[in-house]
């Protein structure tokens, strides 16, 4: 696989072939690697209470840079729109939908850290002791994507730290040959 050379692949609208896993279907891995979007209305009067949950998660991730490192994340994006009465959550991860949801629960319920998911309408309030139901919401409001691009295809944020660590190793070798 040549990771040089930018990728685009299109996603059929049809999950019926696709390998299917714990939850559901199992999208392919992309040039983007893995990921989901999900829309969904926010409780009335809960806007704000996400953006101090997105505070809140800064905050930790200062305190421990790691924290959300079993999740396999490249990115991370969360929008309030339509005058703050809807969520978008967007990820990009390594790992395939199954494994990222199970790990996301496992993480928060393990740090005690609440999800900024509770701030949606009909998301459970069992999530912690019912993965099952946390996928189901998320699966019930995710909106797939039909194209995904990747200037660097198949990369994982893995391989993209180390390349970023011998570039720094190989940079103050010859800082230093100086």
């Amino acid at each position: 696989m040549d990771i040089t050379t930018p990728q685009m692949v299109a996603i059929p609208k049809e999950t019926d072939h696709l390998e299917q896993g714990k939850y559901g279907p199992i999208f392919p891995r992309t040039p983007a690697c893995y990921g989901f979007t999900i829309i969904a209305d926010i409780k009335p009067g809960r806007a704000e209470a996400i953006r101090n949950h997105g505070h809140t998660l800064v905050n930790a991730l200062e305190s421990d840079p790691h924290l959300l490192a079993p999740l396999k994340l490249h990115y991370l994006r969360w929008v309030l729109f339509d005058d703050d009465t809807r969520f978008l959550y967007q990820g990009i991860f390594d790992t395939d939908f199954d494994k990222y949801t199970e790990d996301a629960v496992a993480l928060f319920s393990k740090v005690g850290v609440s999800t900024v998911f509770e701030n949606l309408v009909g998301f459970p309030e069992d999530w912690k002791s019912n993965p099952e139901a946390f996928v189901r919401y998320v699966r019930e409001h995710q909106c797939p994507s039909f194209i995904e691009y990747g200037e660097y295809p198949y990369v994982t944020a893995a391989e993209i730290k180390k390349a970023l660590r011998v570039k720094s190793a190989l940079s103050e070798m010859l800082d230093q040959m100086q």
